[in-house]
């Protein structure tokens, strides 16, 4: 009974861990998507710039956060990478443009969101 139930958890974790992992590809799909389809064809919120990135790339850093191990910073820095990648690639489709101010926004939010709590 115990060896069952101990099967159980670990294949409700393995699910749930899938599912997780799901989600922040999918939230990252959706930040690249957002970024380099033209401005007019962007869904607006009505919060404002800074907020939305922030917003975005923290629930994406969270979701990358609990889906994935890493070690000594590796995913915070690929993570960072990613965010630096989206803005620079922006300065390849027209009417889109790349600013520090997004970068930083943005890597601050993925790395500190998907950093190990306590």
């Amino acid at each position: 009974m115990v060896a069952a139930s101990r099967q159980f958890k670990e294949l409700r974790e393995a699910s749930l861990q899938r599912v997780v992992r799901i989600t922040a590809w999918s939230l990252a799909a959706t930040i690249v998507v957002l970024s380099l389809v033209p401005s007019e064809l962007r869904p607006e919120t009505g919060v404002r710039h800074n907020l939305e990135h922030f917003f975005a790339f923290a629930a994406t850093g969270a979701a990358f956060g609990l889906g994935y191990e890493a070690r000594s910073g590796v995913r915070e820095i690929r993570l960072i990478i990613f965010a630096g990648t989206v803005e620079i690639a922006q300065l390849f489709v027209s009417g889109r443009h790349a600013r520090l101010s997004d970068f930083i926004v943005d890597a601050l939010a993925i790395s500190v969101a998907s950093m190990p709590g306590p």
